[in-house]
């Protein structure tokens, strides 16, 4: 009798909680278009959020590392930029096996070899052990730009990619923030280590699941899920009308494509050298490549040296940045999962180059409110213009990500993305290091000078604005590298016995 009222009673309690999770678990759906999608979406932004709290974690427990093995801001920036410079090297053949093999394999491999990467590198002892391991971590790393764009080409339609990407590029940020706050308290109550160690399980739990859950889809589209799947392995075709808004958009104004561009062979048969010298001919393609440089060398210097430079601008406590950062980060959020949403929204009325115009905004509207939050002390003064800036600054990788597909063959997505991972690592390898060294020279107190920082954050605001001018030089010739992408596919995949 008794255990009847005590059953009643647990259930209660849980009830409401269960109802919530339920409600926002179906909102989730709807908003991706089922849960085939939102598996498939789920799974590629945890690979990017392994990636990024890996990043952010350097940062975050800079502070610890820097007394732990009595090291500069230059040689903390240059945990980073080993990382990357790796990774730029590694990504090329990387972007080959993409076009060649089972993407889904590749990122297995990857992430078993970042978390023992991880775990080493939570033993070193000295800065050059630590290196080492850095090293290592951006060579496995480098899988994951290749293969992560792929297989969104592969698995969702082009009219909605934009705003597809923005959920799945919400994992840097909440990876992001995940090691800014969890990995860096944890490093502030135990030890760095810890921090590493932490992730090295995360990414040994992940491995489990994305070998179960992600299916390997097939090349051209061909497994595209459209909204209310239930199998991510099903074959159905995307409503017509919804697969295209781009090339609807440049075939109804007659844009003609480059007939110096149009391929005539098959794409797989050509070199890493051959379709690294084709993408890069390709204007908007180079276009998106320098703007994702530029953006991603800002980003991966403000990474490392955020929780040094608030501690020394505002003088919060690890506590406080605690409160802080989840504001924001909340803009950041915001920010990624609205840019593609709204590119996509102008792309189908008919603003063809939406893609281009909106991070160019993106990107000016993120230096115009850096510049107040970077000049003041006050964190209450800060905090705003901080939460419309990471907001644009988020905002402008969807789109962007979206567009380097539309410009290029789906059987060169693997190649063309590591071609442009190469470039993006080497601004991100040498973007710590820069910004270290030049807030030790501008500081002129060494390690303990917020000047220095400060200065260096106002200074490098420059190629944002710069950013901004270059895309909305891009707009141009974008229509046409969008024509030129579509023909490309019809007279190589006619062959194939696949008219497009």
């Amino acid at each position: 009798m008794s255990a009847n009222p005590g059953g009643k009673r647990h259930g209660e309690s849980h009830g409401p909680v269960r109802a919530v999770v339920d409600w926002a678990t179906q909102r989730m759906m709807a908003m991706v278009g089922g849960p085939a999608r939102f598996r498939v979406i789920v799974l590629l932004a945890g690979v990017l959020a392994l990636v990024a709290a890996d990043q952010a974690t350097v940062g975050a427990v800079g502070m610890e590392v820097k007394r732990s093995l009595g090291i500069t801001n230059t040689q903390l920036g240059s945990l980073s930029a080993v990382s990357s410079g790796a990774g730029a090297l590694a990504v090329l053949p990387v972007g080959v096996l993409t076009d060649r093999t089972r993407r889904v394999r590749i990122l297995a491999v990857s992430i078993a070899l970042w978390s023992l990467a991880m775990l080493v590198g939570g033993m070193a002892e000295s800065i050059q052990w630590l290196l080492l391991s850095r090293v290592a971590l951006g060579a496995v790393t480098a899988a994951s730009g290749p293969t992560v764009a792929s297989l969104v080409g592969d698995f969702f339609p082009t009219a909605e990619r934009g705003r597809i990407y923005g959920f799945i590029l919400s994992g840097e940020m909440l990876g992001a923030g995940f090691g800014l706050l969890v990995c860096g308290n944890l490093a502030h109550l135990l030890s760095w280590r810890s921090a590493f160690w932490f992730l090295a399980l995360l990414g040994v739990v992940f491995l489990v699941v994305i070998v179960r859950k992600l299916p390997e889809p097939k090349r051209g589209g061909q497994s595209r899920l459209p909204a209310e799947v239930a199998d991510p392995t099903s074959e159905q075709s995307v409503a017509p009308g919804q697969d295209d808004a781009a090339r609807s958009a440049v075939r109804d104004r007659g844009v003609e494509p480059d007939p110096a561009l149009v391929l005539r062979r098959d794409p797989m048969r050509m070199s890493m050298w051959q379709a690294a010298r084709y993408v890069l001919r390709i204007p908007t393609n180079v276009v998106l490549i320098i703007s994702s440089a530029v953006g991603y060398f800002f980003f991966a210097g403000l990474r490392t040296f955020t929780v040094v430079f608030v501690d020394q601008q505002y003088g919060l406590s690890q506590a406080a940045l605690t409160g802080l950062a989840p504001l924001v980060g909340l803009g950041a959020l915001l920010g990624v999962l609205s840019g593609g949403r709204v590119a996509d929204w102008f792309a189908r009325r008919g603003r063809v180059s939406a893609r281009m115009v909106v991070p160019a905004v993106a990107y000016l509207t993120a230096a115009v409110f850096c510049a107040p939050a970077l000049l003041t002390t006050s964190v209450a003064i800060a905090l705003p213009f901080l939460f419309v800036s990471a907001g644009s600054l988020s905002a402008a990788n969807p789109p962007l990500d979206a567009a380097r597909l539309d410009v290029v063959h789906f059987r060169l997505w693997g190649r063309a993305e590591s071609v442009r991972t190469f470039l993006r690592m080497g601004a991100e390898a040498v973007a710590p290091v820069t910004f270290g060294l030049l807030a030790d020279v501008l500081g002129s107190g060494g390690t303990r000078s917020a000047q220095g920082l400060q200065y260096t954050f106002l200074i490098m605001l420059v190629p944002l604005v710069a950013n901004a001018a270059i895309l909305l030089h891009g707009r141009r010739t974008y229509p046409r590298d969008v024509a030129t992408a579509a023909a490309s596919e019809r007279m190589t995949e006619t062959g194939r016995g696949r008219p497009r």
